[in-house]
């Protein structure tokens, strides 16, 4: 009997490689197969650089060290929470177009940037070791590339003075090679969603009277979540798969959307189309193709290597989209398809690469000003030719994982519109709970899943207030220079800057620094827990006009004042916010 041997625990452990210097203090080693293979390294200057490697057909592995340093975290598209240093033996990652990026970014105490990298394709699986070796004071990334026809190439960016900084250019690089779907501006609006306010137990009724008053609030869109169709409830998904009204909850499906539509929202319906539960009348057909269980109770995956399979799931979404009148859809579990990774077979990014562009066009050829949801872990750059809307990843009432979640998003998002989870919050809490919810989707567009109807009436004008801010100042918010400090500080400080005016929400009890002199409005949101924001005021001397709002939008005060250079605090409520204009 053969013994395979056992992986090694940490880096140090592997085979020797020959490292040699890349960029700055980074070093690499290049194995195609378990020898060394030719590499280049393109590009000068403050931009992306291309290390290109020429080992067509062969598998390749590539090692990447640092000196430790004063090095602090670890940033990734699958971080999550975990943004800090880990070990090198604990640090892995599978990757592919649907689930995450290969990418990555090594920083110190001061948010300046050691390694930033990043796979020029997007989309075939790559598995990644990570972390710090202990063996030698290192930290090292190594990624295994799969066989290719083509030469392999990564992306690189020299130190940078923060994380957000590095990001930008590869952003940048990646844009410049994507064709983007076009944004509708139903996308760029305020969405209200039915998830978290009624789950699945939803009818055309309760929506109707929602979206009435969510037109009135200035929504633009709506999205009608998991339970429209039959089968819909008990929180599993055994019945998932052929994507028929419940005729009990929606007895004239078209015609609810066309009501709802007549009120100037958009319409968009929750759907999951590689999912297939044995309850399904069109389970016996598609078992075949289906031969793994989904990461969600009650349902297999089908496998979007088949041709067959990809005809079907672009069928089936074209036909819900026609026939029931709708602007969009949210697709839902495509990172499920990664249940067949590494199994031998094809790749499974490139068979949902090949889904997904016989989806938009097919989608494009019934609704031209279509409305298409992606959601974490598959909203990468790629991803871009193929959703309009990029949504954070589920996080119920959380408004630190939302801030955090769409920010992350957002650092590589090449086009599209980034969109928070649905917003949720108790509405017999104070007026504090809903306005912090709002503050923490700041950075992209809020979506809200709160019965309107039943909000209290502070609420409703926070809501109101909140929403018609995000809007005037949507200009910095979505397409404004960003900056949101260290990732392992959870965006504490986040600042962004458009047209001559400043937006900053801060989180936690710091000095601000302020330039009034240098902007035509400032506006500083209390996203901390204390009645104050401390300013550092740096420039000259300069009257200004200062605007204090509660977290309901009630002008608390407005007064004329002079700043001077130095610390000055202001009364600011939690969850407020203040608006500084010059006044010489």
């Amino acid at each position: 009997m053969t013994t395979l041997a056992p992986e090694a625990v940490t880096t140090a452990e592997l085979a020797p490689a020959r490292y040699a210097p890349l960029l700055d203090t980074v070093e690499v080693a290049v194995l195609a197969d378990g020898t060394d293979a030719a590499w280049s390294l393109d590009g000068t200057g403050p931009g992306v650089r291309v290390l290109r490697i020429d080992a067509p057909g062969a598998a390749v592995e590539v090692r990447l060290t640092v000196p430790l340093g004063d090095a602090a975290g670890y940033w990734h598209p699958g971080a999550d929470w975990r943004r800090t240093l880990v070990a090198d033996w604990e640090g892995r990652a599978t990757v592919s177009l649907a689930d995450s990026l290969a990418a990555g970014c090594l920083y110190d105490s001061t948010g300046a940037t050691l390694l930033t990298f990043a796979t020029a394709d997007p989309v075939p699986e790559v598995s990644l070791r990570y972390g710090v070796s202990e063996e030698n004071d290192t930290h090292v990334v190594h990624l295994h590339l799969p066989p290719a026809d083509q030469p392999h190439r990564l992306l690189f960016v020299p130190r940078a003075a923060s994380v957000a900084g590095a990001l930008r250019p590869l952003r940048g690089w990646y844009a410049a090679r994507t064709d983007p779907m076009p944004v509708p501006e139903a996308a760029r609006l305020p969405l209200w969603c039915t998830w978290y306010a009624y789950n699945q137990d939803v009818d055309a009724i309760e929506v109707t009277e929602q979206a009435r008053i969510a037109a009135e609030l200035g929504f633009g869109a709506l999205i009608l979540d998991d339970g429209w169709q039959r089968y819909g409830s008990g929180r599993g998904y055994a019945g998932v798969g052929d994507w028929i009204p419940d005729g009990a909850k929606f007895p004239d499906f078209a015609g609810h959307v066309a009501v709802v539509r007549e009120t100037g929202l958009r319409y968009l319906a929750w759907i999951a189309p590689l999912l297939l539960g044995p309850n399904a009348d069109c389970h016996a057909a598609w078992a075949p193709y289906a031969t793994r269980a989904a990461g969600v109770p009650g349902a297999h995956v089908l496998d979007p290597r088949h041709p067959e399979v990809r005809a079907h799931v672009v069928d089936t979404c074209v036909r819900v989209v026609r026939d029931y009148g709708l602007d969009g859809l949210k697709v839902d579990f495509l990172d499920e398809a990664m249940v067949y990774a590494h199994d031998g077979g094809e790749d499974v990014g490139r068979a949902l690469l090949l889904l997904l562009a016989d989806l938009r066009t097919a989608l494009e050829a019934v609704r031209p000003e279509l409305l298409l949801e992606l959601r974490q872990p598959y909203v990468g750059p790629a991803m871009a030719a193929f959703g309009n809307m990029l949504r954070s990843f589920d996080c119920p009432a959380d408004s630190t994982a939302n801030r955090v979640r769409t920010l992350d998003t957002a650092l590589l998002a090449t086009g599209g519109v980034v969109h928070s989870d649905p917003l949720l919050w108790d509405a017999g809490a104070p007026v504090e709970a809903a306005a912090r919810q709002l503050i923490g989707a700041l950075h992209s567009v809020p979506q809200v899943s709160v019965r309107l109807d039943t909000l209290p009436a502070e609420h409703l004008d926070a809501l109101r207030f909140w929403l018609a801010e995000w809007r005037r100042l949507r200009p910095q918010l979505l397409e404004g220079a960003v900056e949101p400090g260290r990732p392992d500080e959870q965006y504490t400080l986040v600042e962004s800057v458009a047209d001559g005016v400043r937006v900053v929400d801060v989180h936690t009890e710091r000095a601000v620094p302020v330039r009034p002199a240098e902007h035509t409005e400032t506006v500083l949101v209390n996203g901390s827990t204390a009645d104050r924001i401390v300013l550092d005021l740096q420039g000259v001397q300069l009257p200004v006009e200062i605007t204090v709002h509660g977290p309901d939008g009630r002008i608390i005060e407005r007064v004329q004042t002079t700043f001077a250079p130095g610390l000055r605090s202001l009364r600011v409520p939690r969850t407020g916010l203040v608006k500084i204009r010059g006044n010489a």
